[in-house]
């Protein structure tokens, strides 16, 4: 069974089988340090335990801009996946993300569901898995680095084979930092 606390906080009594594996994509390219520190906190209270990858720094994709500090953090939950979504554009906002924010435009906060369980979906806003999972190295990087024998739902592959096979040295090559709240340094695909 679910509660939620006046502050927001989802307490379960038993995270039983009925629960997903959730992995959400982080990234900022202002003020990235603060802002992503400030999500983990935000995330950590309503969906702890967080498993979190390491943070890399990238070039900002699809316009020109500062180069983007991005993550993928995992957990557990048995919210639908609405209410999972709405969480995280809460968080957005008390980052400082104005709501309807452009799409290609710098940012504080980008909170991105790639995974909610084995869900397929193609509404619109919320399409699962997410595209981006397989085009993006600072996407798919960081979720191999935290789970690297999940399966991808549509490409029936690991995390690990994904990223095995990509192109991770192409154009938009990835540089591990640091920033506060994340996990040690790991190498993706080389497991927990």
């Amino acid at each position: 069974m679910v509660k939620e606390t006046a502050e927001g906080r989802v307490e379960a009594e038993s995270m039983a089988e009925d629960t997903v594996e959730i992995y959400v994509a982080a990234g900022s390219n202002v003020e990235p340090e603060k802002y992503l520190s400030r999500a983990l906190e935000a995330l950590e209270a309503s969906f702890a335990p967080l498993k979190v990858s390491p943070a890399y720094r990238n070039r900002a994709v699809g316009f020109e801009g500062a180069d983007f500090i991005n993550l993928v953090v995992g957990f557990r939950s048995d919210l639908p996946v609405e209410i999972v979504r709405n969480r995280l554009q809460q968080i957005e906002a008390r980052c400082d993300r104005p709501p309807q924010s452009p799409q290609w435009a710098p940012r504080t906060l980008d909170l991105d569901i790639l995974l909610y369980g084995d869900l397929v979906s193609d509404r619109p806003g919320l399409i699962l898995p997410r595209p981006d999972l397989l085009r993006r190295n600072y996407m798919l990087g960081p979720l191999a680095a935290i789970a690297p024998d999940l399966r991808h739902p549509t490409a029936h592959r690991t995390m690990r084979e994904l990223w095995e096979a990509f192109d991770a040295a192409g154009a938009h090559a990835l540089q591990e930092v640091t920033i506060p709240r994340c996990a040690p340094r790991r190498q993706p695909g080389s497991g927990p």
